[in-house]
């Protein structure tokens, strides 16, 4: 077992100790917290229920994920090729950060109704911003030495783009997709929340309005541990991915 599994363990079994204290101690009810065990027993009890909605959500993220993640890079390579690009796209990248998701779940929902697809553009908008961002401060963060070659050796504008700008730029497009990993589940839910009829964000708020806050509680763990897996894929491939452009 490795050393880092194994701190990561020792905290989750302190935190898992810590939250059974404050419930016995504090004598909290089930319904405003319930304990550990409790939460563990309404998994096991609800799993293929949880399980089910738990998959919805994850088409949900994987695609809007995916499309997030091209539609990023897409943007962030045109940035950086045409200055007429970043002089008509930013304004509105920017844009997008302005409006709340909150503020824009419901229109979406209403316009594209209560299938995935509404959930998968917020998970899109929710991560556009991050991937662009990072991979186009990456692009523009190409150390001027190896500009300055390419130009004494007459390399192309667009050899320059993708030998040397974009290799260069491999480690901010890892921070970009590592953060995107994290945020597009979050996208999906806010979506479940506004309106939906599956996923576990609808579930979350079923078992709430029926007062079951231990499954409730389990749903959200589920929801944090397809968080964590996710990240630690997406992780693991950036990792290959860089280890190809060093």
């Amino acid at each position: 077992m490795s050393r880092r599994l194994l701190v990561s363990l020792l905290v989750a079994t302190l935190l898992l100790l810590l939250w059974q204290a404050l419930v016995t101690l504090a004598d909290l009810p089930p319904f405003i917290l319930p304990g550990p065990w409790r939460v563990a027993k309404a998994l096991a009890q609800n799993a293929d229920l949880i399980l089910w909605h738990a998959g919805v959500t994850l088409v949900e993220v994987v695609i809007g994920l995916t499309l997030g993640t091209l539609l990023g890079i897409a943007t962030a390579l045109g940035l950086a090729a045409s200055p007429v690009a970043r002089q008509l796209v930013r304004p509105a990248l920017i844009l997008t950060q302005a409006l709340p998701v909150f503020a824009l779940a419901p229109i979406l929902t209403l316009w594209l109704g209560y299938g995935i697809w509404s959930k998968i553009l917020i998970a899109v908008l929710i991560i556009y911003f991050p991937v662009t961002s990072a991979f186009s401060d990456g692009l523009a963060a190409t150390p001027k030495g190896w500009l300055d070659l390419a130009r004494t050796m007459q390399a192309r504008p667009h050899h320059m783009l993708w030998r040397i700008r974009v290799p260069a730029a491999m480690p901010a497009l890892a921070s970009g997709l590592r953060l995107a990993a994290v945020y597009a589940p979050i996208g999906a839910v806010i979506g479940e929340w506004v309106g939906a009829s599956q996923g576990l964000g609808y579930l979350m708020l079923l078992a709430n309005g029926r007062a079951k806050t231990d499954l409730m509680f389990a749903a959200l763990a589920v929801l944090a541990l397809m968080t964590l897996v996710l990240y630690r894929a997406v992780g693991a491939g950036c990792d290959r991915l860089a280890s190809r452009f060093s």
